[in-house]
């Protein structure tokens, strides 16, 4: 299969550039891949909003910036900052155009609210549900237009390069080319080989290189360790931002989010013996940002001993928390909390991935022809904490760059006759499963365990020996093993947990949300 653009994810980043790009182009030949279904994507599970200028009295564009730059904490890139600010006024009316609704008041002025590390409110929201409906639209409009064509269950396996053409080897000083990808079938367990004249990696975030994430099981960093392999330049995976406030329950793996917007509303994090604590951290107490909430209740839970701290909401008012709220009112409801007599227990929980493959302002990496946007793109714009809900402005910005990056590049690319097929004669399908949920269960426990909220030179060593023999079993899996989306993203999970821990032994310094105790 040839195509114009391929993108592989179906978040707001991947569905925002292939309507831009079909827009500009509606000629090209668009296809969307992503290896569950269609909505299934971080952005669905985005509870508290879009911030962006849209009150020029009490907000302004120089505000967002500052309060941007003071969450990244020094990292920040000034010049993306300000092109994320600026243009995603206008991206954000047209996702409006194209169908997302926003709460609105009495007067149809958007309601707005404020979450930590703001100084004025500017989250445009829908209800607590705000990722889903916006998903729901870019699908109805990507739907809507003839050049675009989704896949679902496919999964991608390796980008393909001059290195499966030239069957040489490549390293970060050659010139790379990318022609598409490798994909599995999950529906025929096939791989196809689909090339592209420009490719597009839209795959979110690695919330499952952890025992417990506020990410869909599907966030496995699978464009962070696509690019990897291809010889991408990926810098600052050390900055892992865990939310403060994920729902607590026992079970591994994903867990509930408890949006920002609530502490913003008023709600207080109290320890179970009723003592509010955040005053002893910072002036800002509960708004203040996302790393330094996440720490203060990591410290009090080592503290006390106990498993969770409690969100007080009952300085909200029920009705309220019932307009504002109503998906986290059910959630509390069908696991018998009362959040205004008992409050809502929550721990942190790994959220977002501040780093990635760098990006320029224009999507483009190191390697021709391949772009990156959304949450596996490192693009300057976080630094080493990511202001709350700058993440679906920084996808609609850079989804419409990489739109334009694209659309100017398209007459210059062409076809290659001699990318070969991916061979997997002669390989064997594992027997069970048995060995893939074990290995990755391994992974997930020595990053919770030793590369977590809080980080120090002993765990980092000790993090890199453990996972220095996982690779070696894994690699060994994979490479007798036909494909399959477990296996595939266990490989990738692996990649991901190395590039944690390797970057994080490089920083000699604690900003954002990178805390080594021997650096203090």
């Amino acid at each position: 299969m040839r195509v114009d653009l391929l993108i592989i994810g179906s978040g707001i980043a991947g569905l925002f550039t292939a309507l831009k790009a079909a827009r500009l182009n509606p000629e090209a030949k668009i296809l969307v891949v992503t290896k569950a279904d269609a909505n299934e994507s971080n952005t669905k599970y985005a509870q508290g909003g879009i911030a962006v200028v849209l009150d020029k009295v009490t907000d302004s564009i120089d505000k967002h910036i500052e309060d941007t730059l003071r969450a990244g904490d020094g990292f920040c890139d000034e010049k993306i900052v300000k092109i994320v600010v600026e243009e995603g006024i206008d991206r954000f009316h047209e996702l409006l155009e194209v169908g997302a609704r926003f709460e609105k008041g009495d007067s149809g002025e958007f309601v707005l609210g404020k979450e930590g590390g703001h100084t004025a409110n500017r989250v445009a929201h829908h209800k607590d549900m705000t990722g889903f409906e916006i998903e729901r639209a870019l699908l109805e409009g990507v739907k809507a237009q003839r050049n675009i064509e989704v896949k679902t269950h496919y999964f991608v396996i390796d980008l393909i390069t001059d290195h499966h053409i030239a069957r040489k080897k490549i390293d970060l000083k050659s010139e790379i080319t990318c022609y598409g990808g490798y994909l599995l079938n999950r529906n025929t367990g096939n791989i196809e080989k689909i090339e592209a004249k420009t490719t597009v990696l839209a795959t979110g975030g690695v919330g499952n290189v952890y025992k417990y994430t506020t990410n869909p099981s599907v966030a496995t960093g699978d464009g962070v360790a696509l690019a990897y392999r291809a010889k991408a330049l990926i810098s600052d995976m050390e900055f892992i931002q865990f939310h403060p406030t994920a729902f607590y329950e026992e079970k591994e793996g994903h867990r509930f989010l408890i949006t920002e917007a609530i502490r913003g509303a008023g709600a207080r994090l109290k320890k179970t013996n009723g003592e509010y604590f955040m005053k002893k951290y910072d002036p800002r107490e509960e708004l203040a940002s996302r790393d330094i909430v996440a720490r203060a209740i990591d410290s009090e839970l080592k503290i006390s001993g106990d498993d969770y701290v409690l969100l007080d909401c009952g300085n909200i008012g029920k009705e309220k928390f019932k307009q504002k709220f109503p998906t986290i009112l059910d959630k509390c409801t069908s696991t018998g909390i009362d959040p205004f007599e008992s409050g809502i227990p929550v721990v942190p929980a790994a959220h977002y991935l501040c780093g990635g493959i760098v990006a320029d302002e224009k999507g483009r990496t190191n390697i021709r022809s391949l772009l990156a946007v959304g949450e596996c793109a490192r693009t300057g714009l976080h630094g080493a904490n990511r202001l709350a809900s700058n993440s679906l402005l920084e996808a609609l910005v850079f989804a419409h760059r990489c739109a334009e990056t694209f659309n100017e590049s398209l007459s210059n690319r062409t076809f290659r006759d001699d990318i070969p097929e991916w061979h997997d004669e002669g390989l064997s399908i594992p027997g069970e499963n048995i060995l893939i949920r074990h290995f990755r269960k391994e992974v997930q426990s020595v990053m919770s365990d030793f590369v977590g909220i809080v980080r120090s030179n002993k765990r980092l060593s000790i993090a890199s020996k453990k996972l220095d023999l996982l690779y070696s079993e894994i690699n060994e899996l994979y490479r007798i093993s036909k494909l399959s989306i477990e296996l595939g993203e266990l490989r990738n999970l692996v990649n991901v947990a190395y590039l944690i821990i390797e970057q994080s032994k490089l920083r000699k310094e604690n900003r954002g949300v990178f805390y080594n105790r021997d650096l203090d």
